[in-house]
């Protein structure tokens, strides 16, 4: 092997191990971690499904605290007798000082209609991340 040869050969083994190296590195996808929100569950506070009368007037709270990124919007939404999708009851954008750790109580005034209303809350973060929790009413 000529000398000529033997350089072109060490060249190329050096390319094929970098093209294997950058072709064989995995990239660590990122778990997003959405929000954690949990419903108040201190006395006066609806916290779970409930069968409840026309017209009532219930008290839901929610805590929502960051775990990765800063928390950007709530959300409250409604769907009637089993619809598929919700209306927009409320949105809030956070302040600054609410970013990391949001409270929030929020009050329901059911149909005076017997049915189901399905109330659901959500926090979303910077990212886009969500975390919604639900209760479903069963009016009467």
């Amino acid at each position: 092997m000529t000398r000529k040869s033997k350089i072109s050969m060490t060249i190329c083994v050096a390319l094929i191990a970098t093209a294997t190296a950058f072709t064989s590195c995995k990239k660590e996808n990122d778990a997003h971690t959405p929000p954690t929100v949990v419903f108040k569950t201190t006395a006066g506070y609806l916290s779970a499904n409930d069968t409840v009368s026309m017209s009532d007037t219930l008290l839901v709270g929610i805590i929502a605290d960051k775990t990765e990124d800063d928390m950007k919007t709530f959300n409250v939404s409604y769907a009637y007798d089993g619809a598929a999708t919700t209306t927009t009851k409320d949105n809030f954008t956070l302040t600054t000082a609410e970013e990391n750790h949001y409270e929030k109580d929020y009050t329901i005034i059911t149909r005076n209609v017997a049915g189901s209303e399905r109330w659901v809350f959500t926090i979303t973060d910077r990212d886009g991340n969500i975390t919604s929790l639900t209760i479903t009413l069963t009016v009467i």
